[in-house]
């Protein structure tokens, strides 16, 4: 047997934060590698280490601080997660749903993801953002779904819909952000592959015949949790690298993938990832 997530472990880390704070979030920010500056602007925060919690997956890459941080943004009580886990670091899958089973239980109604992502679409250049239309579950073909095991009834169904993970109004909210804003965001297909390697060639040959438009090793398993519990998905990916194939197609661009220039990319995308959240957070009503 898998390292199934139980009700009962659920609200162990529940417990602890709500010993810890008194927040009362209606939404939760999940901030990808060298994207966590974000979380500096919430107001009045009471910041929970992950280690600090029980059963919380704890990261151990650069660029992921691994703080739970609850307070006010925009006149939004939110909880944010600065840094995340991902597969390839060694949790069942599963395991990887806590955050947001932690989250949903302590009452967001809308969860808002980010990642930093490679471009497969060479329209695509480092610093521009992508919303995310939908996704394509490389991982969970493969039979590594967050949901495997026991179903949790009281949370959501057997054999959820996934017909429309993002949601449609909260994309309406990011276009008119982003038009007012003045930035660049383009739309298209995310895909999660397992990690920690980087894309060969005929992967990315692969996953541009099959229509995606940027690559990256998370979101995806955060995003069907929340949608089996029934959570409203913001997906918004940083492009911090042009890929491998993309990258013939574009002369000006590196192909050469490595983490330090993922973080780098960070420090010109956080301001217009910061623009974004702020201003959809502004406009819910």
């Amino acid at each position: 047997m898998g390292d199934f997530l139980t009700i009962q472990e659920i609200k162990k880390a529940v417990q602890k934060v709500q010993k810890s704070s008194k927040q009362k979030p209606r939404v939760g920010i999940i901030l990808g590698t060298g994207l966590g500056a974000l979380a500096e602007a919430v107001e009045s925060a009471d910041a929970i280490s992950y280690d600090e919690i029980p059963g919380w997956p704890v990261s151990s890459v650069k660029g992921h601080v691994g703080r739970l941080l609850l307070g006010e943004l925009e006149d939004q009580q939110v909880v944010v997660m600065q840094g995340r886990t991902h597969y390839y670091e060694g949790y069942d899958m599963p395991r990887l749903g806590l955050p947001v089973r932690v989250m949903q239980s302590v009452g967001i109604e809308i969860l808002i993801i980010t990642n930093a992502a490679g471009a497969v679409n060479p329209a695509y250049e480092p610093g521009d953002l992508m919303l995310l239309l939908d996704h394509l579950n490389m991982i969970g073909m493969g039979g590594q779904n967050p949901l495997r095991g026991p179903n949790l009834d009281e949370l959501g169904p057997r054999f959820p819909d996934m017909d429309q993970v993002y949601d449609l109004e909260l994309h309406s909210l990011a276009r008119s952000v982003a038009a007012e804003e003045k930035v660049t965001l383009h739309e298209g297909v995310y895909c999660c592959l397992a990690g920690p390697s980087f894309e060969s060639p005929a992967d990315l040959r692969f996953l541009r015949g099959a229509g995606v438009d940027a690559v990256g090793m998370s979101t995806v398993p955060e995003a069907i949790v929340a949608r089996h519990g029934g959570t409203r998905v913001l997906g918004i990916s940083g492009i911090s690298n042009v890929a491998g194939i993309a990258a013939g197609d574009n002369p000006n661009s590196n192909s050469d993938a490595s983490h330090e220039e993922v973080l780098e990319a960070g420090k010109v995308l956080v301001p217009k990832l910061t623009k974004l959240v702020r201003g959809v957070l502004r406009k819910l009503t």
